[in-house]
């Protein structure tokens, strides 16, 4: 090395130069100038951002109220029951589910199994680094993602849940996809996102995907006697 290389000042600033060796003195502290923080508080800045985008998100509501009038029915006839009687759209995935399962499992057993995985997951083999599902122990991994995918699979195919059963082939071959990716470096965009996912990530895509898929065929696809029907015929 050159004498170039090492040199002798006295800074504060730690990010300025840091292959140095610096001395402090007492009435200097070592303190770490940048204009962009990594991280930003709770109170004011946080804080703030919520409260613009709750005031924005409730000034679009109000406005989409004024303009368009909500698509709601006439008063309730207790002589005439509308076929199908639907629920509200919140509830129309477990309403789906009871159209395949008996109505304890469907809207009691389901639910309470959902709630509480949704409660134990994050508390489960913690990963504050977010590391993608197959990048450590892959081989172990890659066993259990394909019996649990395919143990899943063969229960909803065995009670011709196929609403649900479509979104969970969908992300199941997503994430052998991203176990096929593993071993090397990604380099494509797509590849790099979907090998760093976590088991979070895709735990939560499967439930919100099959939400989706089971709230859109109660909402389109339900006529009399919650029958299939297509949206495009009366």
């Amino acid at each position: 090395m050159s004498d170039k290389d090492f040199s002798a000042g006295m800074d504060s600033n730690a990010r300025k130069a840091p292959v140095r060796v610096a001395f402090v003195t007492r009435r200097t502290s070592a303190a770490v100038r940048v204009k962009d923080e990594e991280v930003v508080m709770t109170f004011p800045d946080a804080f703030l951002r919520i409260v613009v985008a709750v005031e924005v998100m409730v000034f679009a509501l109000v406005l989409l109220a004024l303009l368009w009038d909500a698509p709601l029915e006439g008063l309730a006839d207790p002589l005439h029951t509308p076929n199908p009687a639907k629920a509200p759209w919140y509830f129309l995935g477990l309403q789906e589910l009871l159209h395949y399962f008996p109505p304890v499992v469907a809207g009691v057993l389901i639910p309470t199994l959902v709630v509480i995985a949704l409660i134990v997951i994050p508390y489960f083999n913690i990963n504050i680094q977010a590391d993608g599902l197959f990048l450590k122990d892959r081989a172990r991994r890659v066993k259990i993602f394909a019996a649990v995918a395919l143990g899943l699979c063969i229960f909803l195919a065995y009670f011709e849940v196929f609403d649900a059963l479509a979104p969970t082939v969908v992300v199941a071959a997503f994430g052998c996809l991203a176990a096929l990716w593993a071993p090397q470096a990604p380099q494509a965009g797509f590849r790099r996102w979907l090998v760093s996912k976590p088991l979070s990530f895709w735990i939560m895509t499967w439930f919100l995907f099959v939400l989706v898929v089971l709230t859109a065929v109660g909402t389109f696809f339900r006529g009399p006697g919650w029958s299939w029907v297509w949206p495009w015929r009366s």
